[in-house]
């Protein structure tokens, strides 16, 4: 996700249906393959496997661990993503994709890998620090499309919030920054390992920025996904952007489930800029805006103000019409991010003040699983776990 968030930088009816769905809960937390016979655990998998029923195979609300468990973990590295399983996220947002200077995609939250990386501590890579224009902002570090692969590997993880998640920096320096492929690899090893199948959701980031460096995104992800036979309308790999042109030019190249990612009303999507064309995301959630994007994607990943508005003190206003304008489009809505911290949370839900202390968070959840959402991406999916148990049981 983007740091464009509101937060970072910052219905299901009737009891009967909701017992059942916490059953669903339990299942993709992978209890109920736990002591089947080895051929029952594989026929388990396979069922579960390369789709059967694809998105709508998922439990409801949906639990999306956001870049693995980032509230536990530095984030997109394979101690995030494994200690997300561990949680019982059902789906791991393995990885923001970005690419190397020699064309390979490796996942980074964003290509400048100052702030997630220990990059700083390298003096072969110090004349590498440069000012670039970012989908027009100016930033200033060090990005990944300056380095091979072979060079990024020998860079390891750090805690990118350290202010908020000061436990996070004892595993700096632990993991190594995954490649796409590695990704790849490690959904089908940790389905064989575990006997459910393994989701992940990836993201094309900036890629507008890249393809004209003459490093396009999409068809590096879609060659991959056909490689390892992960490019079908069942395929357990969701695929989101902020540029809706990129999920289009994914529609064209692969099956999977697309989902246009979307910040708060008011931006417009960086291909929107560069193009020229004036909409903004208000005109992308108008039943107009939610048509068109039905026509070429299977989703919407709204900031969670889109679902429900604060003030200016940061309160909870009237939820809108988002989720009900998108469902009756098709669409679902996996809203993002869910995090423990006060900060990112309305005041009447913080205690006390401390930048690093949980707040009152469980009422949070319940507010926005209320709205209908189909779905959410959370820093905490044990946290977001208990309170979807809380839901579906009330």
């Amino acid at each position: 996700m983007n740091t464009d968030e509101s937060n970072e930088r910052t219905q299901v009816n009737g009891t009967t249906g909701r017992r059942a769905l916490l059953g669903a809960a339990v299942l993709g937390a992978g209890g109920a393959v736990l002591g089947l016979p080895g051929a029952a655990r594989a026929a388990e998998a396979r069922q579960a496997g390369h789709g059967n029923g694809g998105l709508k195979s998922l439990p409801k609300p949906t639990i999306i661990g956001h870049r693995g468990s980032s509230g536990y973990r530095p984030e997109h590295t394979f101690g995030s993503y494994n200690l997300a399983l561990d949680l019982g996220a059902d789906v791991v947002e393995a990885g923001d994709l970005v690419p190397t200077r020699d064309g390979h995609l490796v996942c980074r939250h964003e290509p400048e890998i100052g702030g997630t990386t220990n990059v700083a501590d390298h003096p072969e890579f110090a004349d590498r620090k440069t000012t670039k224009t970012l989908d027009g902002v100016p930033t200033t570090g060090w990005f990944t499309e300056d380095f091979t692969l072979a060079e990024l590997k020998t860079l390891r993880a750090i805690e990118r919030i350290p202010a908020n998640r000061p436990h996070n920096t004892v595993y700096n320096g632990r993991w190594e920054i995954p490649t796409f492929e590695e990704v790849l690899k490690w959904q089908d090893e940790q389905t064989r390992k575990r006997g459910k199948q393994v989701w992940i959701y990836p993201e094309t980031k900036h890629p507008t920025y890249f393809r004209r460096l003459g490093l396009g995104l999409e068809e590096r992800v879609a060659k991959l996904l056909r490689k390892y036979g992960k490019d079908k309308r069942n395929s357990p790999v969701i695929l989101q952007s902020f540029e809706p042109t990129s999920i289009q030019r994914l529609n064209t190249l692969v099956d999977n489930p697309l989902v246009v990612l979307l910040s708060g009303a008011t931006t417009r999507p960086y291909d929107f800029v560069a193009t020229g064309d004036p909409r903004t995301v208000a005109d992308l959630i108008t039943p107009k805006g939610l048509r068109e994007i039905a026509g070429y994607a299977q989703g919407i990943g709204p900031t969670l103000d889109l679902i429900i508005p604060k003030d200016a003190n940061g309160n909870f206003t009237t939820p809108s019409t988002l989720v009900a304008d998108a469902h009756k489009v098709g669409l679902i809505l996996h809203p993002y991010t869910m995090r423990n911290e006060n900060p990112f949370l309305p005041p009447a839900y913080r205690n006390g003040s401390a930048a690093d202390a949980y707040g009152n968070v469980f009422p949070v959840f319940q507010k926005y699983f209320e709205t209908g959402i189909d779905g959410v991406f959370t820093d905490n999916a044990d946290t977001a776990l208990l309170a979807r148990a809380d839901f579906v049981n009330g």
